[in-house]
């Protein structure tokens, strides 16, 4: 079984790399003053923004590995995994982790809002890239909500300021993601996005439970294409397949299911499969190895 570091809460990260809890709901962590840390694979309960000048190499975000870009930006929501595995090793990371738990949004707008901010799912290609202006302004806001923090202890008053921060800094990664993302095919990108959050709300909506694994056929007709077209789209932006990608959804999901306790039988089950020996058959032809083998790592 891998080792991973559960975040229920946001103080879970800050002991495991020792910096100070400063509220139950919140935590900001300066990575330069804690310095050097270890490396983890977590498991998210919390919001969080990742907001580094380096990051550790060969790390895992969802259903990809890959190497941030320095003074960028990686942004992780509940129910995700990522990180890098412990393996002893100390890193010297520059840089900062807002982490906030769900509760502190219940009853507000942006429990609501939060939802329209696309950098938080897996679907992102990218992380977040900065210039230098918005890597100063985001340190700005993160130093003086630690301060608030430092300076005054829990209230309706004090939640009040930090939700301000936290919106300001999350409006702040909004407009680089969509600088990034004008950049980009629009028209394609658009169709991925709508596949991949049709994917995600299918699971979500637990409809896997009386209509199986999704199909080609069952998303191109909620999104209003041919099979087809859809099919050139997804290849035009991914270079793959759109059952694939269906696919490293499922696995992925599977991922999470099973590094959450579930067993092989019960993770095929929950994922809509009618046998598990297809999703033991499936899992092995995406990852290459098989969920007993992914277990064991």
């Amino acid at each position: 079984m891998k080792s991973i570091l559960h975040i229920s809460n946001p103080n879970v990260y800050a002991r495991f790399v020792g910096a100070r809890e400063l509220h139950p709901l919140v935590s900001v962590i300066h990575y330069d003053e804690v310095s050097p840390v270890r490396t983890s694979l977590n498991r998210y309960g919390v919001y969080g923004l990742f907001i580094q000048k380096n990051f550790p190499r060969n790390l895992t975000y969802g259903m990809k590995m890959f190497d941030a870009a320095d003074g960028s930006i990686i942004a992780v929501e509940p129910g995700q995994i990522g990180g890098k595995e412990d393996n002893g090793e100390e890193l010297y990371i520059i840089g900062w982790v807002l982490l906030f738990s769900p509760e502190l949004l219940h009853g507000t707008d942006l429990e609501a809002k939060i939802k329209d901010y696309p950098y938080f799912s897996y679907f992102a290609t990218e992380t977040l890239k900065m210039e230098p202006s918005e890597w100063g302004r985001i340190t700005q806001l993160l130093t003086q909500l630690r301060h608030e923090l430092q300076e005054n202890e829990d209230s309706p008053a004090l939640r009040t300021v930090i939700l301000g921060y936290i919106r300001l800094v999350l409006e702040y990664c909004q407009r680089i993601y969509q600088r990034q993302l004008s950049r980009e095919d629009k028209t394609s990108s658009d169709i991925l996005k709508r596949f991949h959050n049709l994917l995600r709300e299918y699971y979500l909506d637990g409809k896997q439970m009386d209509l199986g694994v999704p199909s080609v056929q069952y998303c191109a007709e909620q999104l209003a294409y041919s099979p087809r077209y859809l099919g050139d789209v997804i290849h035009k932006s991914t270079g793959g397949t759109a059952i694939g990608y269906i696919h490293s959804i499922v696995i992925e999901q599977g991922k999470n299911l099973l590094m959450s306790g579930h067993n092989i039988n019960e993770t095929a089950n929950l994922l809509g499969f009618e046998f598990p020996h297809h999703f033991t058959r499936l899992f092995k032809k995406v990852t290459g190895i098989t969920p007993t083998e992914f277990l064991g790592k």
